[in-house]
């Protein structure tokens, strides 16, 4: 496999269209006391744009971006960015790192340091990782599918192949969201391979349907269901969009940057551990570096059928079916996690369970040094059994 070193170079004709674009948003009313009970806050949205366009500066952060060691590579005819470190310590051992929406493979910025070199940051050498972060496809940098058929499980098989040809034949593998799906695919069909899986997200759909000996749903997750239903209902909607019509809210956000800087920011304030103040949590230059890799990539449109793709072939096991590699849980509190025992019926060995203090649906940028630490400790084990 080829890999190209990658650049994030953006034009300056595509700086100067968005300013644009920015300059003349059309805004829409809002009714008065509401906030974010109707979705984004149009004063702090207003307060966001005006940043993005009169503050904000893109080559700073893109700068910033280009220290991280890029690479594209042609896997199975489909091109993948990917940050590639390795690991400072005597022995650095492979993880694969995959995000969610909405995000990229730059959502691990904080965390790739924390784990290829922690002796710099308080840890153990002997804790080091080389870190392979690849972009989902239709997702920041990597190739837009030109054709349906594209979803977790797929993906995953990319994923087999690209640390294949980086040389790496055994590796674990650390994920939260749509990652999560990607990286349980990965160990589901590769538990050879994959050495040990650690989640901070554990989509409560993996769970099968009760098969012929199961015990039956203890009260913990029927409780769960119901908080999940109860959150769908009100949260939901996105989610019913992206896996049903995806491509009629992709001409909007794709053409308005406003839209889509509404559109992201709605679930970073509402998915992580922010008490309702999304900038307690991310800065608005954080917000709207992520906004921008969308807009200058024209992803939106490709993620948001990401969503679709898994409705068409949905992640899901059949009863009786397990996921072999030993698993590791991070359980951030304000993440809407299910219950360990409802794991158990699909993860075969839950080696690590944590309860983490403080935290969101956005780990790796929200508690970096936490999860880091996590990580770290779920391997231990796992890395002295595979030496």
């Amino acid at each position: 496999m080829k890999t190209t070193p990658f650049t994030i170079a953006i034009s300056d004709e595509q700086l100067e269209d968005l300013t644009r674009r920015l300059r003349n948003t059309r805004w829409p009313d809002a009714v008065d006391g509401m906030d974010w009970e109707d979705g984004t806050d149009l004063a702090f949205l207003r307060r966001l744009t005006d940043h993005w366009q009169n503050r904000f500066d893109w080559r700073a952060q893109e700068a910033r971006l280009n220290a991280l060691p890029q690479f594209t590579a042609d896997v199975d005819g489909i091109g993948i960015h990917f940050i590639h470190r390795h690991g400072t310590g005597p022995a650095p051992y492979p993880l694969v790192l995959t995000h969610g929406w909405p995000g990229t493979g730059f959502d691990m910025e904080r965390i790739i340091p924390l784990l290829t070199d922690p002796g710099a940051h308080g840890g153990d050498p002997a804790d080091a990782f080389d870190v392979v972060v690849p972009s989902i496809p239709g997702y920041g940098f990597s190739q837009r599918p030109e054709r349906p058929g594209l979803g977790p499980e797929q993906v995953a098989g990319l994923w087999a192949h690209l640390m294949t040809g980086l040389g790496y034949e055994r590796f674990g593998a650390q994920a939260g969201d749509w990652g999560a799906a990607v990286s349980t695919w990965l160990a589901h069909r590769h538990p050879g391979r994959v050495t040990g899986l650690h989640l901070n997200f554990v989509p409560g759909a993996f769970r099968p349907p009760l098969g012929e000996g199961e015990p039956p749903l203890t009260e913990e997750e029927k409780a769960f269901i119901d908080s999940s239903a109860t959150w769908f209902a009100a949260e939901g909607g996105y989610h019913h969009l992206h896996s049903t019509k995806p491509q009629t809210p992709a001409y909007a956000l794709t053409d308005s940057p406003t839209g889509l800087a509404a559109w992201i920011v709605e679930k970073l304030r509402g998915w992580s551990d922010c008490d309702g103040d999304v900038e307690q949590v991310f800065s608005l230059d954080q917000i709207l570096t992520l906004v921008s890799i969308y807009w200058f990539t024209g992803t939106i449109g490709s993620s948001m059928r990401f969503y679709r793709e898994d409705r068409l072939n949905p992640t899901r096991f059949a009863p009786g079916e397990r996921v072999m590699p030993p698993l590791g849980v991070a359980a951030f509190p304000k993440d809407n996690m299910p219950p360990r025992s409802w794991v158990e019926r699909v993860f075969d060995d839950v080696a690590r369970w944590t309860d983490m203090p403080r935290g969101g649906h956005f780990g790796p940028m929200e508690a970096a040094g936490t999860l880091a630490e996590e990580i770290r400790a779920f391997f231990r084990p796992i890395r002295k059994k595979s030496s």
